[in-house]
């Protein structure tokens, strides 16, 4: 009798310790599986080298495109395009605050340039965000990417047109963006307003801003169909300026290994910079006189071959019209600029890119940028 209620007493001691154990068991796997709580600050640093070597093909033009009618000129060189840091700072879950630099401004005269992008960002929601700094306004497709995934050699003419004019590329100001629908179209929206100097500048020069907008619509999903509106107006030396822009992008995949983007985008504002670069005597009566034009295609043939560390080959050629006074003297710049593209890695991290930048005038004029050129431009490209 004994024997059994003692075999019973070491069955419940047992039971009564092994049962504690597997409920503090599960209770452990309770916790394990909950999110530990995220820690900021959070800090995310990135890196772009982009290095050519760059060769005019063309007698008496300089790398530049500009013409020499003398032989003391630069006909090829070794540059340093980019050397980028960035470092970008998470403070909270909404607020975060990112700092570029481009190394490679140090090359020339620093001054209003090496600083790129210094902004803060607060999220309120995806489809409200506070930007307040230097950051580059959407007014296009260019300015919604970085150079670094480009599918041309460099940002197109009008670009760089519409940033001296204070419409593109790096600002200082506040903006608004996010993502929403109207109705079942997914939009984007994007309401800047800037002071139109151009990065690094002390102070505004005129107390005059420029205002601007972007709408994207998302029409075709499947094939990344989007139309993009843009328009803009503003105050420079208490003249009125304005622009507007309208651009497509879409991308038909062929199978697994082959696609085709596409961009399409076309600009038009008054050239302030080029009416205020003339002397008062040689200017016409008024600012709304001086009127730039530009349009241009970009078709980008892209296999994903996938072989070792050789992710991709790209081929693409870029049209571009591009007048910047078609009103009053009119001389239409057509380039046309043919790459090869060889990606490494993902997403571009490594890149080989050859092109050929052909420019075209109207009329040319002796020992300026405006006379036909060929340039080619062998490009490597490592982002870290």
């Amino acid at each position: 009798m004994r024997t059994v209620k003692m075999k019973i007493l070491v069955l419940l001691f047992t039971v009564a310790c092994v049962v504690p154990a597997f409920a503090q068991q599960q209770d452990t796997v309770k916790v394990s599986k909950e999110k530990p709580k995220e820690k900021y600050p959070q800090f995310l640093f990135k890196g772009l080298l982009q290095a050519r070597y760059v060769t005019s093909l063309t007698n008496h033009v300089d790398i530049d495109g500009l013409h020499h009618t003398d032989d003391e000129y630069t006909s090829n060189d070794f540059d340093l395009k980019r050397v980028r840091l960035q470092v970008q700072v998470k403070l909270t879950k909404r607020t975060e605050v990112v700092v570029l630099a481009n190394l490679a401004d140090f090359k020339s005269d620093p001054k209003n340039k090496v600083l790129e992008n210094a902004y803060m960002k607060y999220s309120f929601s995806p489809g409200l965000n506070l930007v307040f700094g230097q950051f580059r306004p959407w007014f296009g497709i260019e300015e919604t990417y970085p150079v670094d995934v480009i599918k041309s050699m460099d940002y197109s003419n009008q670009y760089y047109e519409f940033a001296k004019n204070g419409w593109t590329s790096f600002q200082e100001g506040a903006a608004i963006m996010g993502d929403i629908k109207i109705g079942q179209l997914g939009t984007q929206y994007s309401i800047a307003i800037v002071n139109g100097n151009g990065r690094n500048q002390p102070k505004d020069k005129d107390n005059g801003k420029q205002l601007m907008s972007r709408l994207v619509f998302d029409l075709f999903s499947k094939n990344g169909v989007k139309l993009g509106l843009n328009g803009g107006y503003g105050k420079v030396f208490r003249k009125d300026v304005h622009a507007l822009g309208i651009d497509l992008t879409g991308n038909i995949k062929f199978n697994e290994k082959w696609g085709l983007d596409m961009q399409a985008e076309a600009k038009q504002g008054v050239n302030h910079v080029m009416y205020y670069s003339l002397k008062e005597a040689d200017r016409a009566s008024h600012l709304g006189d001086y009127m730039m034009r530009a349009v241009y295609f970009l078709p980008n043939l892209r296999y994903d071959i996938n072989y070792k560390n050789l992710s991709s080959i790209e081929c693409s050629i870029r049209y571009e019209y591009m007048d910047v006074n078609y009103k009053l003297n009119p001389n239409p710049r057509h380039s046309f600029t043919p790459m090869i593209s060889l990606g490494f890695l993902k997403n571009y991290d490594a890149r080989i890119q050859l092109g050929l930048i052909m420019e075209r005038y109207n009329k040319e004029t002796d020992n300026t940028t405006e006379h036909n050129s060929n340039t080619l431009i062998l490009q490597l490209q490592s982002r870290f």
